[in-house]
């Protein structure tokens, strides 16, 4: 646990600051309603046999995943585009503005050698196929979502870190300037340029390294920029938040949810794709991008069903979905953009 993959706990004058959050209850950081880990009617026991002990057909596929290798340093800067890299990793780039969420290049998600390995073909990208970064989000601080191996190899790239109360920690442990990590609570906003504000949302999720838990914030975000309003969703279980956010930030041109590594025991804390569509309607969402699949086996489901089953539910729905390939282009000004069923390819 003294590992530097573990990070540090928020101490000192950022543990008095996280004290002072109205988020904040009893030592730990708490979501807007109750949400218990595991669901009415689960245990331990069966996640436990469900998702890792018992055979699991298509739990992994069979062949390579096909990509894209975007060549993004050389992307001109007036695209307004974006780049998912698989699981719940992205670029961004708007309004002349580099943007990366939730990077995870190392090939793991899990502190743990030789666990929750990355698919064939899901890692031909890495920290030095990106050019420099303007603003790095990070959602929370899980290990799929916040990799050490990434973080250190990208450092000399990343201009600014915007994350939750407490993520900072990781980062200054890790060699971050602290006049670099921009934390803040849920209900706050950042004028980052006259054009492009940002504003910090709930989720309902937990964090977590090593033996703690919920000692520093998850959080969503609304990018606002003088061409896009974009949702940012981080990891999230379906709840009353999306509606308020849809109220206060809607219409969105683009919500990106989490679609997999779900299970009815954990509905509380990730979506089920049926969740991620009555969000995508609370949020007022144009067009959504379901991510958090086709990378890491970390649930029980087959590798396929997130992609194919959030797309048999949206037939015929009003809403278009974003499927791209990892590497693959995604033209945020072109809002009638086709993309394949590329699972359905391969086993």
């Amino acid at each position: 646990m003294q590992q530097d993959m573990f990070g540090k706990k928020p101490t000192g004058s950022r543990l008095e600051k996280i004290k002072q959050s109205p988020n904040y209850q009893d030592g730990k950081f708490q979501n807007l309603n109750h949400t218990p880990v595991l669901a009415e009617g689960h245990n331990y026991y069966d996640v436990i046999y469900e998702n890792y002990i018992k055979n699991k057909p298509n739990h992994y596929p069979k062949e390579k995943i096909p990509s894209i290798k975007t060549d993004l340093s050389n992307l001109s800067i007036d695209e307004n585009v974006l780049v998912w890299f698989g699981h719940s990793s992205y670029f961004i780039q708007i309004n002349q503005k580099r943007i990366l969420v939730d990077p995870v290049f190392s090939g793991s998600a899990s502190p743990i050698p030789n666990t929750i390995k990355s698919f064939e073909g899901t890692d031909i990208y890495s920290a030095k196929d990106l050019p420099e970064i303007d603003y790095l989000f990070i959602s929370h601080d899980h290990y799929d979502h916040l990799d050490h191996k990434t973080l250190v190899a990208l450092k000399g790239k990343i201009n600014n870190v915007i994350c939750g109360l407490g993520v900072g920690s990781h980062f200054e442990h890790w060699g971050y300037d602290p006049k670099k990590i921009i934390e803040k609570d849920w209900y706050q906003k950042i004028e980052l340029d006259k054009d492009f504000i940002v504003f910090i949302e709930p989720a309902r999720h937990f964090s977590g390294r090593g033996l703690s838990r919920n000692n520093t914030l998850w959080a969503s975000y609304v990018l606002q920029t003088s061409l896009f309003k974009i949702y940012l969703g981080g990891d999230s279980g379906y709840d009353t938040h999306y509606k308020e956010i849809g109220e206060k930030h809607g219409p969105l041109d683009l919500v990106i949810l989490d679609n997999g590594q779900y299970d009815k025991a954990w509905r509380y804390i990730h979506n089920l794709p049926k969740d991620v569509l009555k969000a995508a309607v609370d949020l007022k969402a144009k067009r959504i991008f379901p991510v958090h699949s086709s990378k890491f086996a970390l649930a029980a489901h087959p590798w396929n069903e997130p992609l194919s089953e959030i797309t048999a539910l949206n037939k015929g729905g009003n809403i278009p979905l974003i499927t791209p390939k990892i590497g693959e282009l995604v033209y945020l000004d072109m809002s009638d953009q086709k993309f394949e069923n590329w699972w359905e390819t391969i086993e």
